[in-house]
């Protein structure tokens, strides 16, 4: 029973059992598997067989998981979107994945029930299941394919680690589909039968709205990144009484701090903590560890796990070999888990994939060392930052700043507190300065860059300079101007 039919099992075995429950909307696992046919059967008259992307727009809409599996049914990928994302950032995603229809939830909602499609057309182990676009180097975004294989494997790791209970979990989604954090919540949840609680963007920005939506939740499984949680903690109230039944916390998506983890084992002591570790390009996550008070004890910075059973993780040095225990190299995944690759990028393909042993590897430019078995993680090699859980290219940034009328160019530098990305900081040479300070014309700048940039990349501060320090090989001085930050 591969993964499609082991969620629609739940339609035909448990069709009033709750799927999916956001902003006030749900959707029993009857009328996902419903939906999801009547999708499969519209895509199947109006697409060719060709295996092109679908893209799917919404903002965690119950009927935008009708979309992802209707077009997966019908032998088409899907690009999950969400409506938070600038116009010009979607109408570009669509353009590079090469979509020829995209779905929304009025759309999704409109079509009528349909007959099942042939069972004998499904997609294999080989094939693309979703697409994910992350931030790219150039300003373009690339898409990071991800087969039925890929998602298989990390589903049944995390199935059998976690001994979930079918039909008896409830997986907090606090990420937008857009984010491959999502893939964790929603994927284990659909397979085991369980409800999704979507917290949407209009809880997160009233905290009110957020605990009382929190407190009716029931969830059992908490998903989400480590900054999520961090902020929660701030609420006194956000303790064992407001969630009673949850039993586990899973992070991925940036570093999990150890006063974070230390706070959640004090204020829910009847739940686990888990650290996990992976990039998109590795199906979500590869690496696992339950971060109990002993490792807490031991550990500071805290480890991101143990790799799963059916992949491989080491750690290389410059010259391409295994690095010593504890000395630092670049993080390399092999394993059924690892993306064929970028979505018609072969370029970007051949430089950060290739074959380890007969296994599919991925060079993840991620700095890390290896020690007791343990993989740490200990930041970027590039120009990539992670914050809040996205992965950001600065010179994605950088390429959208140059492009607004009147920047002659532009840097984008991380803010770290606590060692940590905080938020981002500006620094552009313009063509005419106009009147006002710094604030004032960064404001301006990043009312303009919001058009082309989702809220997550915008960058805080401003700076406003004649000409860049320069090093002595001719390149922007990034150490120079680093000194101006907090």
């Amino acid at each position: 029973m591969d993964l499609l039919e082991r969620i629609d099992k739940w339609g035909r075995t448990a069709p009033d059992r709750l799927a999916h429950a956001s902003g006030g909307r749900t959707m029993s696992y009857g009328q996902l598997l419903r939906r999801s046919e009547a999708v499969a059967a519209y895509l199947a008259r109006t697409l060719p067989d060709d295996g092109s992307p679908v893209a799917v727009l919404g903002h965690k809409e119950p009927e935008l998981l009708a979309g992802f599996l209707g077009a997966v049914k019908a032998c088409h990928p899907y690009v999950p979107l969400d409506t938070a994302l600038p116009s010009q950032r979607v109408l570009r995603i669509i353009s590079a994945a090469g979509a020829r229809l995209t779905l929304t939830r009025e759309g999704i909602a409109a079509l009528p029930q349909a007959p099942s499609l042939d069972p004998a057309r499904r997609i294999g182990p080989v094939d693309p299941y979703y697409i994910i676009f992350t931030s790219g180097s150039t300003g373009e975004p690339k898409g990071v394919v991800i087969t039925l294989g890929c998602l298989t494997s990390f589903v049944d790791w995390m199935l059998a680690e976690q001994g979930l209970a079918e039909g008896g979990e409830t997986f907090l989604n606090q990420a937008p589909f857009s984010f491959d954090l999502s893939v964790m919540d929603l994927y284990l949840s659909l397979a085991t039968g369980g409800t999704l609680f979507s917290i949407t963007r209009d809880d997160i920005a009233d905290p009110k709205r957020l605990y009382e939506s929190l407190a009716v939740s029931g969830v059992t499984t908490w998903v989400s990144t480590p900054s999520f949680a961090q902020m929660c903690l701030a609420e006194p109230t956000f303790a064992a009484p407001l969630l009673p039944r949850v039993r586990r916390f899973l992070f991925c998506g940036e570093t999990l701090p150890p006063e974070v983890a230390r706070e959640l084992l004090n204020r829910f002591p009847a739940a686990a903590v888990w650290n996990t570790y992976g990039p998109t390009e590795a199906t979500v996550a590869t690496t696992s560890v339950r971060v109990d008070r002993a490792v807490l004890a031991r550990y500071s910075p805290l480890p991101v796990g143990y790799p799963k059973p059916d992949s491989r993780v080491l750690v290389m040095d410059a010259s391409g070999s295994p690095a010593p225990q504890g000395e630092r190299g670049e993080i390399v995944i092999a394993g059924p888990n690892v993306s064929p690759g970028y979505l018609g990028r072969p370029d970007l393909t051949g430089q950060a994939f290739y074959d380890l042993d007969g296994m599919r590897a991925y060079r993840s430019g991620d700095w890390g060392y290896l020690r007791d078995g343990l993989l740490f993680f200990e930041g970027r090699m590039d120009s990539q930052v992670k914050l809040h859980g996205y992965r950001i290219e600065l010179g994605d940034v950088e390429a959208h700043l140059r492009a607004l009328a009147g920047v002659r160019d532009a840097a984008v530098l991380p803010v770290y507190r606590n060692g940590r990305p905080e938020s981002l900081a500006a620094f552009v040479v313009l063509a005419e300065r106009p009147p006002g300070s710094d604030f004032q014309v960064g404001r301006a700048l990043r009312g303009r860059l919001a058009e082309r940039l989702p809220t997550y990349m915008l960058p805080r501060k401003f700076f406003c300079l004649e000409t860049f320090p320069m090093t002595a090989n001719g390149k922007v001085d990034r150490r120079k101007l680093a000194e101006a930050l907090p």
